[in-house]
């Protein structure tokens, strides 16, 4: 009996610590996209200054996923509806919407048992989808902090300068092959 105890302990474990199926889905959608997985030392590499505020910002996070989309005409703003709507149906609920450097933020949470299990914060603009899918947790109040701590790292901000101007060139490849 403490054997199977065990063995439902453990997939519960994983279970619960898994990332979104519909952030999978979306990735799998647009298979060009740009990711990057963090864990909690490598979210800790990001902070060089060894900022203590920073450290206590990521302390309740287990990993996260970073996924970039570039936009382009592909995704219109019905999809980006959908996208929330499967968060919901992954028993994710909004929380909160916001606005930060001119970019829509929405934030939704999944709970258990009254403790945050994971967030997930779709940051959207005009050209691009950002998508932090995180097991654990951070106050709502820091969301824009982590944001920006990973928009403005220096190794991971030339990796997402380097996207957009690759798919930047690509449009503009494009464009000119239609011509």
């Amino acid at each position: 009996m403490k054997k199977i105890a065990y063995y439902c302990f453990l997939v519960n474990s994983i279970v619960a610590s898994a990332q979104s199926k519909a952030t999978e889905n979306l990735q799998k959608k647009f298979s060009d996209s740009f990711s990057l997985f963090f864990y909690q030392n490598t979210l800790r590499m990001i902070n060089q200054s060894e900022n203590k505020e920073f450290d206590e910002l990521i302390k309740d996070i287990e990993k996260m996923k970073f996924l970039m989309i570039d936009k382009k005409e592909t995704f219109k703003p019905a999809d980006y509806q959908r996208l929330k709507r499967d968060y919901q149906a992954e028993s994710f609920e909004a929380v909160m919407t916001t606005r930060y450097q001119g970019r829509n933020l929405d934030i939704l949470l999944k709970e258990q048992s009254g403790k945050t299990q994971g967030m997930v914060v779709l940051v959207n603009d005009s050209t691009s989808l950002y998508v932090l899918d995180i097991v654990g947790r951070i106050a709502l109040n820091q969301v824009t902090t982590l944001y920006k701590a990973i928009d403005e790292s220096s190794d991971i901000g030339t990796k997402i300068k380097n996207f957009s101007e690759r798919n930047a060139k690509r449009r503009d490849d494009d464009k000119e092959d239609n011509h």
